[in-house]
């Protein structure tokens, strides 16, 4: 009976490790499951290319790490979409002040396609971590 014990307490304690390894689960890495390159722009605004996906999502992950870990954002800093998604180069634009003009009430929506679109740091570092990663919502 002791011995079923100590088994059972060890598989719970290897699961997290074991759903990690065969790719399904919540993400438990310290690194973002999506590849992006951020880099800034002289008009204080970030362009943001992602590498291998382009799912909204995958933006607004690489922009929300790179606003917490690197610029060193609040974590409900808001970010904007300065500059909208394009297909030719693969890139979006972001910054961290509203963009002149454009309407940036909060939505539930994380479009890549809408002048104005914004969510906090942390909403965006969030997505970092989902599983379903090429769905394009």
């Amino acid at each position: 009976m002791r011995f079923s014990k100590v088994l059972g307490v060890g598989v719970l304690a290897l699961l997290p490790a074991l759903a990690h390894a065969t790719g399904f689960g919540i993400g438990f890495g310290l690194n973002p499951a999506f590849r992006a390159t951020v880099t800034p722009l002289k008009d204080g605004t970030y362009q943001v290319a992602t590498h291998g996906s382009s799912a909204a999502i995958a933006y607004w992950c690489g922009i929300g790490d790179f606003a917490i870990r690197t610029l060193r954002v609040p974590t409900n800093q808001r970010i904007y979409v300065s500059r909208v998604y394009e297909k030719q180069t693969r890139t979006v634009q972001f910054s961290m002040t509203p963009p002149e003009g454009a309407d940036t009430s909060k939505s539930y929506s994380i479009t890549v396609s809408r002048v104005g679109e914004n969510m906090s740091a942390s909403g965006a570092r969030s997505h970092c971590f989902d599983n379903i990663m090429d769905f394009d919502f």
